[in-house]
């Protein structure tokens, strides 16, 4: 009987069609591991406060269990002198914290913007025993930045990729769909719109604004939703006068249901196919902007940062190699997991 619930499960739950995309993505053996590793990264960059943070992630003390990696506490909490958060890294609130009970670090003690004053030599200092990859030029551990910044650079590629694509296959449904003076004007709209030189607005935005993710999320988005206009529009110019397009209109089906039920499911193929490209594309705009200095906010953690590091000390190879390795195989697990999803919804494969 359970197989037989699992069996009508799989049946309900996808189509033959699906299994097939499904069966071709996974024969693409790269692309299936590509998509294994970069989930499993990813995942585990989401809970980089735990894995890197100058704050404990629990404090046993005077029996009683705390959550410095979530919450706040004062210094008197633990015995101390101070109104002020407690400063675990301290020793002498160390010690009053080991005196009556435990503390348990992260794997690295270190965040993103922790600053280590007990450099042995001048900042960037090399790979040690404390700081595995070294410190950047402000004393600053760089797997903590490495972690913090891949995963950064994924929220806002996948933000990214899901804002402009969303604009894009409406803005192009609309446009194959009606055809016209309004494909017209979308397409003369775009043309303009997409030879605006985006680096100088956002130098000149910039020089009165304070750039920040959301900020930056929307400037990009402004530029990056015409990348599957063309795409969909075309899908649609040429579903628009098939059978049974035409069949739903004679039978008083509204325009919107034609679009949304006859016609994106085919338009979506495409999309979904050009979607990964996106979101590599979206990381190495990033990338790209805060090498030159016009991403985001100074001290945040940023891959493009850490390669500018890299290229203004010389002398310590180890800050642009790092970032440079994360980044390449970031892209490279992206661009495979494209190749593999552009097999699996290859017409000629089904």
């Amino acid at each position: 009987m359970s197989i037989s619930a699992t069996k009508l499960f799989k049946t309900q739950t996808w189509s033959p069609l699906n299994q097939r995309r499904l069966s071709n993505f996974k024969k693409n053996k790269r692309g299936y591991y590509s998509l294994i590793v970069f989930s499993f990264l990813f995942v585990i960059s989401l809970f980089a406060e735990f894995i890197a943070n100058d704050k404990p992630i629990a404090v046993f003390y005077d029996e009683q269990l705390y959550i410095p990696v979530l919450n706040v506490y004062p210094e008197t909490t633990f015995g101390g002198d101070f109104e002020t958060e407690a400063d675990y890294r301290d020793e002498y609130i160390e010690g009053l914290i080991n005196a009556q009970g435990w503390i348990l670090w992260p794997l690295i003690r270190y965040s993103y913007d922790t600053i280590n004053y007990n450099l042995p030599v001048p900042a960037p200092a090399p790979p040690s025993a404390e700081n595995w990859l070294g410190s950047d030029d402000q004393a600053r551990d760089v797997v903590a930045r490495l972690i913090y910044g891949f995963r950064i650079s994924v929220l806002f590629g996948l933000s990214l990729t899901i804002f402009s694509s969303i604009f894009g296959v409406l803005i192009g449904a609309v446009q194959g769909f009606y055809g016209g003076k309004i494909d017209l004007i979308g397409q003369r709209f775009i043309e303009i719109w997409s030879g605006l030189p985006v680096l100088f607005l956002l130098i000149i935005m910039t020089s009165f604004i304070t750039p920040n993710f959301w900020w930056l999320l929307g400037i990009m988005l402004m530029f990056s939703w015409m990348g599957l206009v063309d795409v969909v529009r075309a899908e649609f110019l040429r579903a628009r006068n098939l059978e049974y397009v035409r069949a739903a209109r004679a039978l008083g089906l509204d325009n919107k249901g034609i679009m949304f039920n006859h016609m994106l499911p085919n338009a979506m193929v495409a999309t979904l196919t050009f979607m990964p490209f996106i979101l590599t594309g979206s990381i190495t705009t990033l990338t790209s902007l805060d090498f030159l200095g016009f991403g985001l906010p100074p001290g945040s953690p940023s891959l493009g940062e850490l390669i500018a590091q890299g290229k203004a000390n010389l002398h310590a190879p180890w800050l642009g190699a790092s970032a440079f390795i994360v980044l390449a195989l970031m892209l490279s697990l992206l661009v495979f997991i494209g190749e593999a999803v552009r097999d699996a919804f290859d017409p000629r494969k089904m």
